[in-house]
C-alpha cells in the first residue's frame, strides 16, 4: 500500500506527472535539508544533489532561484553576471526564510526547483549535468526526486551555466 505525501510534497508529484516525468516522490525518515543529509539518506554523492538557493534583487524583490550542485558553493557575483541583462541593473540580495517561503511556498531545506508562487528568475549549475542522476528537494525537508538534469534544466527553464 502506497502511503500518502504529505500536501507540499504532492504538489510536486502532481506537478512531475503533469509534465510528463514518470518521477515517483521519496519520503525519508532522516532529513534530507542539507546536500549532505540527502545524499546520505538517498546513498549518492553530495554533487548530484540539486540544492535550491535563492536570492532576490535589491530594489524589486524578484525571485533569483539558483539550481545549484550539493558541492558546490555558489558565488553571488557570478550569478549576477550571468543575469546581468535578467536584472536590468538591480543587486542581488540575500533572500531571508519569510522571503523564500513568501515566493516558492516552501520552507528552506524542502525548496524544489520548480512549483513556486512566484516563478524565479533561474540559473541552473552546468556541473549537474556531469551525473545521469540528480536529486532535487520535493517541497519538504524530507522528500526527494530522481530526475535526469538535462530533464531538470528544461524543466526550470533557467539559463544553464557556472554558478561557482
Amino acid at each position: 500500500m502506497a502511503i500518502s505525501l504529505s500536501p507540499s510534497a504532492q504538489k510536486i508529484q502532481n506537478l512531475l506527472n503533469d509534465h510528463g516525468h514518470p518521477i515517483h516522490v521519496l519520503e525519508f525518515a532522516a532529513s534530507t535539508r542539507t546536500s549532505a543529509e540527502a545524499a546520505a539518506a538517498i546513498g549518492c554523492e553530495v554533487a548530484q544533489i540539486a540544492k535550491s538557493i535563492m536570492f532576490r534583487t535589491r530594489d524589486t524583490a524578484r525571485p533569483i532561484l539558483v539550481v545549484a550542485s550539493g558541492s558546490n558553493r555558489v558565488n553571488e557575483a557570478t550569478v549576477a553576471r550571468h543575469l546581468a541583462s535578467a536584472l536590468a541593473g538591480e543587486r542581488l540580495a540575500k533572500a531571508d526564510a519569510d522571503f523564500v517561503r513568501q515566493k516558492t511556498g516552501y520552507v528552506i531545506g524542502g525548496v524544489p526547483p520548480v512549483g513556486h508562487n512566484v516563478p524565479p528568475i533561474t540559473l541552473f549549475d552546468r556541473d549537474l549535468l556531469a551525473y545521469p542522476v540528480i536529486w532535487a528537494a520535493a517541497g519538504t525537508p524530507n522528500t526527494v526526486f530522481p530526475i535526469a538534469p538535462d530533464a531538470l534544466a528544461r524543466l526550470v527553464g533557467g539559463l544553464v551555466a557556472e554558478v561557482t
